[in-house]
């Protein structure tokens, strides 16, 4: 019986080194870790910060079409309270899955009310210049967000 003794604390030691070696084999390398703030990050078809930051930009409209995929937003007919002789219409365009000044594209048109019908009526290249910079503004902060 002492043989028996003496041959299974050997065994149940080797099978303790075989167990601790096949485990250590599994976590062996660290997982890579996402880079949350890569320009990349999406799960749509275009940038993820640009398209949040498009779509808060033009809240205040009604929206006509928002596709995620195509990265086109086009809001209806909006018309401010305090002025409601004017009204306009955005189409946001983003180009690229990269955060750049050169993926996002953004045409306004604007309608003046005149004898009861809307006539178009010429808009402010700064309008659209200002609005292109705080959606960029915006998906860059969205960004610095997701890092920290």
């Amino acid at each position: 019986m002492s043989a028996l003794v003496n041959l299974r604390r050997p065994a149940t030691i080797a099978v303790a080194i075989a167990v601790t070696l096949g485990l250590s084999a599994c976590g062996g390398r660290e997982r890579p870790k996402a880079d949350l703030a890569a320009a990349q990050v999406t799960t749509i078809g275009v940038n993820s910060y640009l398209w949040r930051a498009a779509l808060e930009a033009v809240s205040f409209a009604p929206l006509l079409q928002a596709d995620s995929n195509g990265g086109v937003i086009v809001t209806d007919w909006y018309a401010n309270p305090s002025n409601p002789g004017e009204r306009v219409k955005m189409t946001v365009t983003i180009l690229d899955s990269d955060l750049r000044a050169d993926a996002l594209r953004v045409a306004a048109s604007r309608q003046v009310s005149q004898s009861g019908s809307w006539v178009d009526a010429p808009v402010q290249a700064a309008t659209v210049q200002k609005l292109e910079d705080i959606i960029l503004t915006k998906a860059r902060e969205l960004r610095r967000q997701a890092v920290s």
